[in-house]
């Protein structure tokens, strides 16, 4: 008879040992009650990934070390049962300098330790740094449960050919992945995809066990599945949320079969918004805060971020602010009445009229004979952040900024203005993605929070950021379907200036594009993290210097 197994798709907070020894002793106990022979965690469970330069503590790796034992104790009672649970490991007094432990899968049965498999392959590139922190291993490990032998991997090994071909030459029977695999768009099928190339080559059925929820900047789905020996999907979870998807190993003459249910995969609107919604849950809800704060103007990107925030905390914890300027105009503030009406959140209007002419008033002896320009337009964005800031310093709750990726690839954004907050909800969604998500919103309610939550004429009126009398984005910038286009071959797929031009756009639009986003490198890196949805965001994925004089 062959084993049942179960993976523990569970999400877990960096640094929270104790929290999260117990989330996997609890699904340990289920799974074991369920008839379950095998648990696979996520990699780094027990100390949350990614832990980065935590992983350079003693401190820190004693307490992970305390977890495991932790773990091993409570569950010792688990007759029949084996947990691969993923942790860091010291290395040796003599390992490499600058290197302080092993990414490792350990497997725990009767309370003690019986195998530890260390990570080969240890990725370096867009939000990794694992070279950093890890010693690679160099040997396959197959551990038999319920006379199932069951090859272990984690997570970029089975990227590679090599460390599955090994498994399987070291008698493995059956593959199973340890992974902490951030999302963007398009990765959940991706990742099945390089796991059939593992199957392929090895003819073995393989499970992965896959980590969910948000961590600073990066967003894990779930989405934990196995594959039948012929690459067909035999198990999958859902996306975006806790699970112990149980699944039972059958053997059919030479065959291994895997017999399980199959989560569908949802459409690109759907993951997105699911993603924006875990990583604003699990930020603001991981670091305490209370709730949220945010500016709303009556345009799309504060409309969209609003929408957010309500499906991700509740109306009850989250509260909007409508700032009019000398240039807002009626319809903006009807509108953002109206959004704020539809989901029952808090909503204040503060003018900013007064100020914004106590601060001219004060620079006007120095200004004396000059013309007005951006510099009064910020004015009245610092305003309005400066406003933000006090609610967020008096009550508690977390600023959410509302710029978009087309606005900080540009610098269409102010300094201590609109970027003035703790996180940047939508600050890897471009402009164009914007329109598309807020009206996918309109037309689905996922969360139960209200349908239709954006009005209309906020979706289909030019964008404006109203700091000047008739303003629209495209006075100074190109349509946002051309300059959305030049960014996403410019910024997330490396091609060359002359590249983007042969390919049909008009130089001056490259020119202009390439040319903004090299001169506000300095505003990115001063700005507030946020969710990473793309291959390539700005922040860890994104690393250039200020000073520089290289254009592609």
């Amino acid at each position: 008879m062959m084993p049942s197994l179960c993976i523990a798709q569970l999400n877990f907070v960096v640094g929270d040992m104790p929290g999260n020894a117990q989330k996997i002793i609890a699904a340990a106990r289920t799974a074991h009650a369920a008839g379950a022979q095998l648990l696979l965690t996520p990699e780094l469970a027990i100390c949350g990934y990614a832990a980065e330069d935590l992983f350079l503590r003693p401190a820190f790796l004693d307490a992970c070390d305390d977890a495991v034992k932790t773990v091993a104790r409570e569950t010792a009672g688990l007759q029949g049962l084996a947990i691969v649970l993923g942790h860091p490991q010291k290395c040796r007094p003599d390992a490499p300098a600058f290197s302080t432990c092993h990414n490792v899968a350990s497997v725990l049965r009767h309370g003690r330790i019986e195998q530890t498999y260390i990570k080969r392959e240890l990725p370096n590139y867009q939000v990794f740094d694992e070279r950093r922190y890890f010693v690679p291993g160099s040997a396959p490990c197959v551990v038999e449960v319920g006379g199932l032998r069951v090859g272990l991997l984690i997570c970029e090994d089975a990227w590679y050919a090599t460390p599955a071909r090994e498994a399987a030459a070291a008698g493995a029977q059956l593959l199973a992945v340890l992974n902490a695999s951030p999302f963007h768009l398009g990765k959940s099928a991706e990742r099945e995809q390089i796991m059939r190339q593992r199957v392929a080559e090895t003819g073995l059925p393989l499970v992965y066990a896959h980590l969910v929820g948000g961590q600073d900047e990066v967003v894990f789905e779930g989405r934990s599945f196995a594959l039948q020996a012929d690459g067909s999907v035999a198990a999958r979870a859902p996306g975006f949320k806790e699970n112990l998807l149980f699944m039972q190993v059958q053997q059919a003459q030479a065959a291994i079969k895997i017999d399980a249910t199959v989560a569908p995969l949802a459409s690109p609107e759907a993951d997105l918004w699911d993603a924006l919604v875990l990583g604003v849950r699990d930020y603001v809800g991981k670091n305490g805060f209370p709730g949220a704060v945010l500016g709303l103007s009556g345009g799309i990107d504060s409309a969209l971020v609003l929408a957010i925030a309500v499906d991700a905390l509740g109306a009850d914890k989250v509260r909007a602010v409508m700032m009019p300027s000398p240039y807002t105009a009626d319809i903006s503030w009807l509108d953002a009445r109206d959004m704020a009406a539809r989901l029952g959140v808090r909503y204040d209007e503060i003018p900013i009229v007064a100020q914004f002419e106590a601060f001219k008033a004060a620079l006007a002896p120095l200004f004396a004979g000059l013309h007005e320009d951006t510099t009064e337009e910020n004015l009245q964005a610092r305003i309005r952040g400066t406003l933000l800031m006090a609610l967020s310093n008096k009550f508690g709750t977390l600023v959410l900024t509302t710029g978009n990726k087309s606005e900080l690839a540009t610098g269409y954004c102010t300094l201590y203005g609109d970027m003035a907050g703790g996180f940047a909800v939508i600050k890897d969604v471009a402009k164009t993605r914007v329109f598309a998500l807020a009206r996918w919103r309109n037309a689905n309610d996922p969360y139960g929070s209200g349908a239709s939550p954006i009005p209309e004429r906020i979706i289909t009126r030019p964008p404006s950021a109203e700091l000047r009398p008739d303003q629209k984005d495209q006075d100074s910038l190109p349509p946002y379907e051309v300059l959305d286009a030049i960014v996403e071959r410019y910024m997330e797929n490396d091609e060359s200036i002359e590249s983007i031009i042969a390919a049909g756009f008009a130089r001056a639009d490259v020119e202009l594009v390439t040319r903004l986003l090299k001169l506000n490198e300095y505003k990115r890196l001063q700005a507030p993290v946020g969710i990473r949805v793309t291959r390539r965001a700005f922040g860890k994925d994104w690393r250039y210097p200020i000073t520089n004089r290289f254009r592609a």
